[in-house]
């Protein structure tokens, strides 16, 4: 079994339509009559590791931080609409309180809070007596 000494610029030409050109190493091994395994050898030795054709890594970087601040946005907003869900909640629970306890109050959002420190009801409504009929 002798061994066939093919030129650096065969080597190269064969690397360059496998890498290059996108030809399958088997089709070109068969092709040219070299091993799978030479030309993979080749490849290593002669082959240039350049990215992808077609990937642009600045303007997948670009998406990508565009779809992050669209996200973290929807996330706020939705931890802004918790919080006015619940201050809600306290509001009707307050009210319920009151209405339960047969108390002639009402609870009316004003501007003047009663007290500045408590919960969120106690700063922003003010405990009121309903207007007589």
């Amino acid at each position: 079994m002798g061994t066939s000494n093919y030129s650096d610029e065969f080597k190269r030409d064969a690397v360059h339509q496998i890498t290059v050109r996108g030809y399958p190493v088997r089709e070109v091994s068969r092709r040219l009559g070299v091993s799978t395994y030479s030309l993979y050898k080749w490849v290593k030795l002669f082959g240039e590791p350049s990215p992808k054709p077609g990937v642009d890594h600045e303007a997948e970087n670009r998406r990508l931080k565009r779809e992050l601040a669209r996200v973290t946005e929807e996330r706020d907003i939705q931890k802004k609409r918790f919080r006015a869900a619940a201050r809600l909640c306290a509001v009707v629970t307050a009210c319920a309180i009151l209405w339960l306890k047969g108390s002639c109050r009402w609870l009316i959002g004003g501007l003047d809070p009663v007290k500045k420190r408590g919960t969120w009801a106690d700063a922003h409504l003010r405990v009121v007596t309903p207007p007589s009929r």
